[in-house]
């Protein structure tokens, strides 16, 4: 599992916009940026990956985007920031798109 360095981190965080309904929380050693229990923006090692829907993929794909997640085993939905992408504008479309969700129940702890 590929894991980021600082400078990572702090680029993603910086790209996550400052909503009372995002929170950042930890992700199997990378970080995950969620709204009402949806995950829209992740990151990947270097990867930042952002969760759009389909007509918006097939255009960030042609600016360059690829396939987020494991190579393996890459996840339906997502797609890379493109180099040279300012990753803001991207996240925030991600966030908005996610946040039309219904939100997820909270699971019980036992």
């Amino acid at each position: 599992m590929p894991r980021p360095t600082e400078e990572d981190e702090a680029r993603f965080r910086a790209a996550v916009p400052e909503d009372p309904r995002v929170e950042i929380r930890p992700m199997f050693g990378n970080l995950g940026a969620f709204v009402g229990g949806h995950m829209f923006a992740g990151l990947f090692g270097s990867q930042l990956g952002v969760k759009l829907p389909e007509d918006e993929l097939v255009e960030v794909r042609a600016a360059g985007g690829g396939d987020y997640g494991p190579p393996e085993r890459p996840m339906g939905g997502w797609i890379t920031v493109p180099e040279g992408v300012d990753p803001a504008g991207l996240v925030a479309r991600a966030a908005e798109y996610v946040a039309t969700f219904p939100p997820k129940p909270t699971a019980k702890r036992r």
